[in-house]
């Protein structure tokens, strides 16, 4: 049976991955936990359990090997992989994460935008055709798609997240604000952006109170 990782220690490992990267870009070989731990204000010890969940890939005395342990890592995130994206909803978030190249250096691949203002019909960006809804289905039938990004109103997400589950999409990447209810077998990754706000608003003023405190 396989072991059941935590979703605490899946949520540092991309972190590990871009400090991997660059250090490799820095040219750096090797490194102890003990130095990453320096780098990622993360302990020696939560590094070195991390690590262990899936093999440790450290020796004792010598560190890590910084580009095994990078490649390692992606194929543990199934970066050695192409994952096909479309996005549903182009208006501007939706042409924002078209435009982000970074997503192709790391095998995320977005190969279609959709959206149902005739306005944006044919509106190109970076050489992606914008769709109409109703050319959804046929996509889908003749292009391999892994994962479908929602950046539209909640009031359809709820209504075309399933639609998209009929048709075969078993990954959402949700950015609609609306927590979705699908089928188990159906991976849904929420990114609620003004979740993230509230919480960097918190913190400014848990800030602002201890420096009232001095």
């Amino acid at each position: 049976m396989e072991k059941e990782i935590s979703q605490a220690v899946i949520r540092r490992m991309p972190r590990y991955y871009r400090y991997l990267g660059d250090l490799l870009d820095d040219g750096v070989e090797r490194i102890s936990s003990n130095e990453l731990s320096t780098r990622m204000k993360v302990t020696a010890s939560q590094i070195r359990q991390d690590l262990n969940n899936f093999g440790g890939f450290g020796q004792q005395g010598y560190g890590y090997n910084v580009k095994y342990l990078y490649d390692e890592i992606g194929k543990i995130m199934g970066m050695d992989q192409k994952h096909n994206i479309i996005v549903i909803g182009a208006g501007n978030l939706g042409q924002a994460l078209a435009n982000y190249v970074k997503f192709e250096k790391r095998g995320f691949a977005i190969i279609g935008l959709f959206d149902v203002n005739p306005a944006l019909k044919g509106v190109s960006v970076r050489g992606i055709n914008i769709r109409m809804m109703d050319e959804l289905e046929d996509f889908l039938k003749n292009n391999r798609v892994d994962i479908a990004a929602l950046t539209m109103p909640k009031t359809k997400a709820s209504e075309v997240a399933n639609m998209l589950v009929s048709y075969g999409i078993n990954a959402i990447w949700n950015f609609a604000h609306l927590d979705l209810e699908l089928p188990e077998h159906v991976v849904v990754e929420n990114v609620h952006l003004t979740d993230s706000l509230m919480q960097l608003s918190y913190n400014i003023a848990k800030q602002g109170k201890v420096k009232d405190k001095r």
